[in-house]
């Protein structure tokens, strides 16, 4: 089992293989509309920018399973994506990370790389460095900022 065995909706509806994704490196991001880390999809942009021409894509996932933060459509959480950040990376449809319905990309995220002291994800923008090997390189809580994850991306581009 690797992460290019699993598929995924994109906000638009259509299925998005992850091996379309092969030898890339990827940041795997939960996320959510009204949170207090929602800015960081400005950075995110910003490392997709920097790194994209280099091989390197973010997957984002909105999740609306802490504090309701998350309430809105795929199509809404779209339009709020373009006109809020402009983000051109590709945003998944709505799913849950964590419980019976978790996603099995997220089942697989976790078990790959657990967390602190537990493997459920604990908040909105926690990611998952992934090499260009398909495997999970590391994983960052949500206080990790995008520009300080930057120097691993570029490591794992060089790799």
């Amino acid at each position: 089992m690797s992460l290019y065995d699993f598929s995924a909706k994109l906000g638009t509806g259509e299925m998005k293989s992850l091996a379309d994704f092969r030898g890339q490196v990827l940041l795997i991001v939960n996320v959510a509309s009204k949170c207090g880390f929602t800015p960081q999809y400005q950075g995110l942009q910003e490392l997709y920018e920097t790194y994209g021409p280099k091989g390197f894509s973010v997957l984002a996932f909105p999740c609306d399973q802490f504090g309701h933060q998350e309430p809105g459509t795929d199509a809404e959480i779209r339009n709020f994506c373009d006109t809020s950040y402009k983000i051109t990376f590709p945003l998944f449809s709505k799913i849950e990370v964590n419980g019976d319905g978790a996603d099995p990309i997220y089942k697989y995220l976790k078990s790959e790389k657990s967390g602190l002291l537990i493997s459920a994800i604990k908040w909105n923008f926690s990611k998952f460095l992934i090499g260009r090997d398909g495997a999970v390189i590391e994983r960052y809580a949500p206080t990790a900022t995008p520009a300080s994850i930057g120097p691993d991306i570029a490591k794992a581009l060089a790799a």
